[in-house]
């Protein structure tokens, strides 16, 4: 496996200090974080969705920025974490103009998010048109379009996220496969959702998520959580993985809190890495 750091989980560390950082704590690549921060929103206090400092902007002089910044430490650029509404085909193309020069092969598209009065089957018409388009310029642009697997969604599971993408060609178009977001909506056996995908599994990011009660009683909610406290059995997962032959990225978010950015780089490819080589034990006293 490679792995890598989406910076989105490191919005207190500048671009420059989170390369470093990363690199030092063992990882082979970096997942930048591509938005525009609102102006409003730059005085407050650094977050993961709001004032998140590690984030560059779509913009042409940063597409350079984030190449020379990641080759200067040697990183790979393995996807760019856009935030991409259903629709919004110049964002796409700006995007996408951003990951050739920066030398990523892959960027994030949104699906439609289900918080709407509209029904399933007009969000997915939305969607699946937009994909079209998004085809079309990925082709062009030569750089490959992921849909996520993320909760509030119409593409939450893989089996959802399969029929979304059914179609398509998946030199183009693809799906992130997502662990942690499914705790909170779209679990399905890891094998299972994993082979439902198939050639369509472009990407993997990881994270955890725990159920608790809230204080006043009632139904158990989902939260963030560390890789090696939660929901997500990365045994299984891992397991999985190496069943369907990916052998590609695993990409880091991790909104736990549990520990400073610089400490979490560490505790979670050291956590990861345990996984990987318990698997590699296990299969070697068997053989």
């Amino acid at each position: 496996m490679k792995y890598g750091v989406f910076t989105v989980m490191l919005p207190d560390l500048p671009p420059e200090e989170a390369v470093v950082a990363i690199r030092e704590a063992g990882y082979d690549g970096v997942e930048w974080r591509v938005t525009t921060t609102p102006s409003e929103v730059k005085n407050e206090s650094p977050s993961f969705w709001r004032n998140n400092l590690c984030t560059l902007t779509p913009t042409p002089s940063d597409a350079e920025r984030a190449r020379a910044l990641a080759q200067a430490v040697g990183l790979a650029i393995p996807n760019l974490g856009t935030y991409i509404d259903v629709g919004d085909l110049d964002a796409v193309e700006a995007s996408l103009r951003f990951a050739a020069t920066a030398g990523s092969p892959a960027i994030r598209v949104g699906a439609a998010r289900t918080n709407t009065p509209e029904r399933f089957q007009t969000l997915f018409q939305h969607s699946a048109a937009f994909l079209q388009e998004v085809e079309t310029l990925a082709r062009h642009y030569g750089v490959k379009a992921l849909i996520e697997m993320h909760h509030g969604t119409i593409a939450a599971s893989a089996s959802a996220a399969r029929r979304l993408v059914e179609g398509f060609d998946p030199t183009y178009i693809g799906v992130i496969y997502d662990c942690g977001n499914m705790v909170f909506e779209g679990y399905e056996e890891y094998r299972c959702g994993l082979e439902i995908l198939g050639p369509y599994l472009g990407h993997v990011h990881v994270k955890n998520a725990a159920f608790e009660r809230p204080p006043d009683g009632g139904v158990w909610r989902p939260r963030w959580a560390p890789l090696h406290d939660g929901v997500v059995d990365f045994g299984a997962l891992f397991r999985a993985l190496r069943n369907v032959g990916y052998d590609g990225w695993i990409v880091v978010e991790d909104f736990s809190r549990r520990y400073d950015s610089h400490t979490a780089l560490r505790e979670n490819l050291k956590f990861l890495r345990n996984i990987e080589e318990s698997i590699q034990s296990t299969d070697r006293k068997q053989s």
